[in-house]
């Protein structure tokens, strides 16, 4: 990591707190290999260990050290920003995942929950977030409510200590391997439209709840559409108040802006890579490095992730001295998405008509093919880089906000498609 802060001492301490869980639960001859740089090594240990994704997340989550952040009687430390931090680079430099597989669950679900969830909730639920034994997904978007999420139309009616759902999400992430969901419904429709939401949590399994996997231009699906058909949730699965679902939402809003900004969504991450600059595999894979023009465009390309770096950095350090890092996190997300589809673009024209056709098998001609066509979901994915403009541009700048002209009609008196 090339923007840190050297460590105070209570941070080295905790630094070799951490390492020394580390040299407990991992293979012995892991930690020499990764500071050696033997992949060799390294790549049987993970063989032999059996090591995965799924099980690290089993083994860190089980830890104080998966959510330090999280109160202690949940899993995590009760600590602060700087014990993330710390632990971000340990796993870094030990080649470990430095992103859940349960993304969702840890970045969004867990925040909310810790938040607005009732003691029984957060009992039941938080510490198999952390160990993945649960995935989550988050149930949000419809067909006709993206970006104005408010308006949205799945219905939820109460029938005793029961709530029946009726209606459609779509664009829901990983809901075809989810345990548990997001879900945020319309309770009353005679209020305005922010007023008459509720937030539930959602069995995928139960009766009534259909996925249907949605195919990607990367040929993936790891989007979905989910109908509800006269699904029962128990009113104790209700996070908050009964229309009080867009304050937990935003919640969940918020600390997913924070996770898209923060991570790079790359299988580094997910699942522990090479000590290895990726700029310097950025580079490798650009033809004519020579040419004045690849050189310019190259050169505009490094100033760009050092600019994303810093403002990350910046935000870090407000964090580190107790301080709100102010409007970094938005920011560096519409920043970083943007960047991402610029970086994919220019590799695919560098190369030419190899990157349109190539011999089978070769791997990084597929892996510059895939992230070119995923990268064109960042810049929708987590907030539109359009709507996030508006937020800036209406709470940091305080321009004046566009005319809403349905702000105080109910919900069932408002026209839609």
């Amino acid at each position: 990591m090339r923007w840190e802060i050297e460590d105070t001492q209570e941070q080295r301490a905790f630094r070799d707190e951490f390492r020394g869980w580390l040299r407990d639960v991992l293979p012995d001859g892991w930690m020499r290999a990764a500071d050696d740089g033997d992949d060799a090594t390294l790549e049987k240990l993970k063989a032999d260990s059996g090591f995965n994704p799924f099980s690290w997340q089993g083994t860190i989550g089980r830890s104080p050290y998966a959510a330090p952040l999280w109160p202690k009687e949940y899993g995590g430390l009760s600590g602060e920003v700087w014990m993330q931090q710390v632990i971000r680079s340990e796993l870094v430099r030990y080649r470990l995942p430095t992103v859940s597989v349960n993304l969702l669950g840890v970045g969004l679900a867990g925040p909310t929950l810790i938040e607005h969830g009732t003691d029984e909730q957060k009992e039941r639920y938080l510490r198999k977030i952390l160990s993945a034994e649960e995935i989550w997904c988050q149930l949000f978007s419809e067909p006709g409510s993206g970006s104005d999420l408010a308006s949205l139309s799945t219905r939820a009616v109460r029938d005793g200590d029961e709530w029946v759902v009726n209606g459609q999400k779509v664009w829901t992430t990983i809901a075809q391997l989810s345990t548990f969901g997001m879900l945020l419904t319309r309770t009353d429709p005679d209020v305005p439209k922010h007023e008459g939401l509720t937030y539930f949590i959602v069995d995928m399994k139960a009766p009534g709840v259909e996925v249907r996997p949605l195919r990607q231009l990367t040929g993936q699906s790891e989007f979905n559409e989910v109908f509800f058909s006269d699904v029962r949730i128990p009113d104790e699965n209700r996070v908050g108040a009964v229309g009080d679902g867009w304050r937990c939402a935003r919640t969940t809003l918020m600390n997913e802006r924070v996770a898209l900004a923060g991570i790079s969504l790359d299988p580094v991450s997910f699942m522990g890579g090479v000590r290895r600059d990726p700029w310097l595999s950025y580079l490798e894979g650009i033809p004519d490095r020579k040419d004045p023009r690849v050189r310019q465009a190259l050169a505009q390309l490094y100033i760009e992730s050092e600019v994303k770096e810093i403002t990350a950095f910046r935000a870090n350090s407000a964090r580190l001295r107790g301080q709100q890092p102010g409007p970094e996190g938005a920011v560096n997300k519409v920043f970083n998405a943007e960047f991402n589809q610029r970086r994919s673009s220019f590799a695919v024209n560098a190369n030419g008509l190899g990157a349109v056709a190539w011999v089978k098998g070769d791997a990084r001609a597929e892996g510059r093919a895939q992230t070119f066509l995923r990268a064109r979901a960042n810049t929708i994915e987590g907030g539109t880089s359009e709507v996030l403009r508006n937020q800036v541009a209406e709470r940091i700048l305080g321009l004046p906000r566009d005319v809403e002209v349905d702000k105080d009609v109910p919900w069932a008196e408002v026209s839609r498609s």
